[in-house]
């Protein structure tokens, strides 16, 4: 599934097969694909490609495809607002959402759209700005230069993000500028059972006949947003061995890391994250047995759990696989021997960096990552808590996501009316608290702090009964300095924890982070001595093209079909046609493309990408990868690894003939 053979060490990734490389727009090898296929964008494909897609926020991606501003994503990237505007007795994940008119699409609350619009190489000041500094003191240049080139740039404007993003693993620096879009409405999204048709049986494999559509519509003073950058959805879609690119937002890659990093990855992290991952997956799905509304509020969050655990899965098989990081290291030494000679510390700090984060990540990850205190109310707490503290500091001096540049989204995030189910909320939290005891030992002295006399599910249910910031309103007067920090036992409890969080967080940036970054800047500069300076940079959630062919491998063929959808089915969960489907039959065509597989070099963040064609048409909509490609994260292999994507007649024909969606199928082909 793996060839370790392809994994080239060296700073950036060079592109060992043809179809390789998640390319930034402003150093696309338009040559090497002509080369290739005969095509080759120019400055204005690139231009309207860039303009006609988005990036969502939460970790997707997105395209504008009307000029009214319809936006086209996967419906797992909009499940999160589905579940918002569902309640007992209105659950959108059961149904079709249909808005027939404007003013029944209904305002996804947490969803923010970003077009990016410039891209600006900012390494010679970021760089110039640190240097000599490491530690502590790295750390604090780095965050004040960032803000303040944030804060150049975005000039107070809500509307305007700009984000200073980390390339080569800290060697080079580049402003990335949008348009922040933040009233985005939800217009169309299937079943939830026919978006995830397969369940996690057929995740990450094919052939597939997921229906990961949905369709958004971002609105501007209070109308429908102009968008003559729209991409045109291509009735036919894409065909057999066709030329396509994937314009998209690709999460994070790994294929740059030297070997020290990766056996980070592959003895802590990755072990780590599979345990919590697993334990928290029979926690969900035994919390929701048998009872209908809990299955509603958890089995969204089940289904994000066991993609998680499949796809990290995939990546751990690839970093033991047999040879991958013998050969690693062979390379690595390789370039070592030829590089200049104040160039080669750089693989010394990266693993001074690597030893000093084996221990501290469980306090890390226990405390301050996305995992600690696993609480939507915490989350709201910690944000409300921090808000006011780093409020209070100079714009340079804050931690980055409180920058006055970043603001906009925060407040967004706090101020947005959604349903918080407590019930959920008591289960999870007195699991994190129960995994904080058992990880940290009873006589830690936090663990004694937070929980005193108390039980986990004694102090969860007190906190999660006792808190308001469920309210959108209370929320509000928080964050506007309208209530004390000692107004809600939550916001108590993420006082209380507070410290220690920062200082678990201030070790890992001191210790890891700087040494990791300064590390790659000299492995950069070695790597450009060697062999000079050329590939793409890993992944980093900002926009890339990637380029490949409609193909299948093997004994698989690129394409399924109406006609095989239906052969599917078996009438259980997680193969059962909806409703909508059964009744549609007699009026679809067998022959009808449905999902398709293709070459292009893709990873997560990339769902909700338009597969555009030769024209800038969208002819596919990518929602997954095959389980070669779980191995993506630290190469490319093009024998095997696919990407997967709902087609484009696929999407006409579910509109067209299964939803009574007609008007908006017009909509896509004006």
């Amino acid at each position: 599934m793996f060839r370790s053979a392809l994994l080239i060490m060296t700073l950036c990734a060079v592109p060992s097969s043809a179809d390789e490389g998640m390319w930034t727009y402003d150093d696309f090898p338009s040559a090497q694909v002509k080369k290739a296929y005969g095509f080759g964008p120019d400055a204005k494909w690139l231009e309207k490609v860039r303009l006609g897609s988005l990036r969502l926020a939460n970790g997707c991606s997105a395209s504008f495809v009307s000029r009214d501003g319809l936006v086209l994503t996967n419906h797992h990237c909009v499940r999160a607002c589905v579940e918002d505007l569902s309640s007992a007795e209105r659950d959108l994940l059961s149904v079709p959402f249909v808005a027939k008119a404007r003013e029944q699409e209904e305002r996804c609350a947490k969803t923010e759209a970003n077009q990016l619009i410039s891209i600006t190489d900012v390494s010679e000041r970021v760089l110039a700005a640190v240097k000599g500094q490491s530690g502590a003191g790295f750390q604090k240049k780095l965050k004040a230069e960032t803000a303040a080139i944030e804060q150049e740039c975005a000039q107070g404007d809500v509307k305007k993000r700009c984000d200073v993003v980390t390339l080569f693993n800290g060697a080079r620096f580049h402003l990335y500028t949008y348009r922040r879009f933040q009233d985005v409405r939800l217009v169309f999204a299937p079943e939830f059972a026919m978006a995830a048709f397969g369940g996690d049986p057929d995740n990450f494999n094919f052939p597939r006949y997921g229906v990961d559509v949905a369709l958004l519509r971002v609105w501007e003073d209070g109308k429908p947003r102009p968008t003559p950058e729209a991409l045109k959805v291509k009735a036919g879609g894409a065909n057999e061995n066709e030329l396509v690119f994937t314009s998209g937002h690709p999460g994070g890659t790994e294929r740059g890391r030297t070997v020290a990093h990766l056996e980070l990855q592959r003895d802590v992290v990755l072990p780590w994250t599979l345990l919590y991952l697993a334990e928290l997956r029979g926690r969900l799905d035994q919390w929701m047995q048998g009872d209908p509304e809990r299955t509603r509020v958890t089995r969204s969050r089940l289904r994000s759990v066991e993609n998680g655990l499949k796809a990290l899965r995939g990546r751990q098989q690839a970093l033991v696989a047999p040879g991958f990081l013998e050969q690693k290291r062979a390379d690595e030494t390789a370039l070592r021997e030829k590089a200049p000679e104040a160039t080669r510390g750089g693989w010394e700090l990266v693993a001074k960096g690597a030893a000093a984060m084996r221990p501290l990540l469980p306090r890390y990850r226990l405390l301050e990552a996305a995992e600690a205190f696993d609480s939507e109310l915490f989350a709201y707490a910690r944000l409300l808590v921090r808000d006011r503290e780093e409020g209070a500091k100079a714009n340079a001096e804050r931690l980055p996501e409180y920058s006055e540049a970043r603001r906009p989204a925060l407040v967004q995030q706090l101020s947005g009316a959604v349903p918080v189910s407590k019930p959920l909320e008591k289960a999870t939290l007195t699991w994190s608290l129960t995994r904080l005891r058992n990880l940290l030992g009873a006589d830690d002295a936090l663990v004694r702090e937070v929980l005193g006399k108390q039980s986990p599910d004694d102090l969860a249910t007190q906190l999660v009964d006792g808190s308001a910031l469920d309210d959108a309103a209370v929320r509000k007067e928080v964050l506007e300095g309208k209530r004390a920090l000692d107004s809600d036992p939550m916001l108590v409890f993420a006082k209380k924890v507070d410290a220690a969080a920062r200082a678990a967080r201030k070790q890992v940036e001191d210790d890891f982070d700087a040494q990791v970054k300064r590390g790659y800047e000299q492995i950069s500069e070695a790597k450009k001595a060697v062999v000079g300076a050329s590939g793409y940079p890993d992944a980093t959630f900002t926009l890339r093209l990637s380029y490949g062919q409609v193909k299948g491998w093997g004994e698989v063929k690129p394409f399924t079909t109406v006609g095989g959808f239906f052969d599917r089915l078996t009438g259980k969960a997680p193969f059962a046609a909806s409703d909508a489907w059964l009744k549609a039959k007699a009026g679809l065509k067998p022959a009808t493309r449905f999902d398709l597989a293709t070459t292009n070099d893709i990873i997560g963040g990339n769902s909700g990408s338009p597969l555009v064609d030769k024209a800038g048409d969208v002819v596919g909509l990518v929602f997954d990868g095959n389980l070669a490609s779980l191995g993506g994260n630290y190469g490319y292999d093009g024998r095997e690894n696919r990407a997967t994507a709902v087609h484009a007649d696929l999407i006409y024909a579910a509109l067209e003939k299964v939803y009574g969606a007609g008007h908006l199928a017009a909509e896509l082909k004006r």
